[in-house]
């Protein structure tokens, strides 16, 4: 992927502004308590989905109308937070917009994107066979399929790193969840754009760790299963070009277990009272597991998302890890 200039990150910066606001980024001193090191959070939480994914969706929406006009609607495949950006930016351009969900789906993230205007369809048991789906309708609809990974949506998505790094340029190092890619590659460009020397670390789950396998292999590794009920990292296959991108630019992936990642959420909570789903508690988990080597230093965590079904979060708080089957 062609890299991403400064100058294109603040055009997109421009157009997502028009929708949101810039989302906050906090240091909670029990989290630094917690950890030993400084931690800013970005409260991706706080957009209008919920989630760091729509400013991706308002970029590649934007261009696509620009460049085809006349174009019939879009199709896309989701676990919930791509989806939800799609429906949001494509009301707005006034485009159909059908999505693809894998059945067992979170039901309030199915809600949330019948919502926002999706044509919701349930297809498949995983990401990967919904996506199979979405591609087969977006042929016989004429629609324009929209993948999870794109270079409009990794320029739309390194906004959020544009915020963080002009406010907080001198990070000793960012943790990011991984799910097909777009938010650690944002990340990337955006810190490489500034010329900065952060450290940017992938977060992975140990159930869903082809990211991790890939960047260890210097290659695209696809697992056979992704049991995690962090859904947003849910992911079989990964993006030839994000692994590309993730290889030249990350200084390491962590795999974090089910129970880390429930730790995080409560930490979240009881420390910024804080609703984070699993994929957006990721980044913390990782911190955690690497508390002795940030000792005093300055580190960011990616709280990417909130979106978790409320039975789950009920016994995520209660001291319980949701099972996925």
């Amino acid at each position: 992927m062609k890299s991403i200039s400064k100058e294109e990150l603040e055009q997109a910066a421009a157009l997502v502004h028009r929708a949101m606001l810039p989302t906050a980024a906090y240091a909670w001193p029990l989290l630094a308590d917690a950890v030993g090191a400084e931690v800013w959070v970005k409260h991706e939480n706080h957009t209008p989905t919920g989630a760091f994914k729509v400013r991706g969706g308002l970029v590649y929406l934007d261009r696509l109308k620009r460049e085809r006009p006349r174009v019939k609607g879009i199709v896309s495949a989701t676990r919930g937070n791509h989806g939800q950006s799609l429906a949001f930016a494509a009301r707005a351009a006034g485009l159909p917009c059908s999505i693809f969900v894998p059945h067992g789906n979170s039901v309030e993230k199915n809600a949330a994107m019948r919502a926002f205007g999706a044509d919701l369809r349930i297809q498949g048991q995983d990401f990967d066979e919904a996506k199979h789906h979405a591609a087969g309708l977006a042929q016989e609809m004429e629609y324009e399929f929209v993948p999870s990974y794109h270079r409009d949506l990794v320029t739309g998505v390194g906004t959020y790193a544009l915020e963080l790094f002009t406010a907080q340029s001198d990070l000793d190092a960012v943790y990011v969840p991984i799910g097909l890619g777009s938010g650690i590659s944002g990340l990337i460009a955006a810190r490489d754009a500034l010329n900065l020397k952060t450290e940017i670390v992938g977060v992975v789950s140990e159930h869903a760790d082809a990211y991790a396998l890939s960047f260890e292999a210097g290659r695209p590794v696809a697992t056979n299963s992704a049991l995690t009920f962090a859904d947003g990292m849910a992911v079989r296959t990964p993006d030839p070009d994000a692994v590309a991108v993730v290889c030249a630019g990350a200084a390491r992936i962590l795999r974090v277990s089910e129970i880390e990642i429930a730790d995080a959420m409560r930490l979240y909570y009881t420390a910024t009272h804080s609703i984070a789903e699993g994929a957006g508690a990721a980044p913390l988990a990782g911190l955690l597991q690497e508390r002795s080597k940030m000792q005093g230093k300055k580190a960011g965590v990616i709280l990417c998302g909130q979106n978790i079904d409320r039975e789950w979060f009920a016994t995520i708080l209660d001291g319980g890890t949701p099972a996925v089957k």
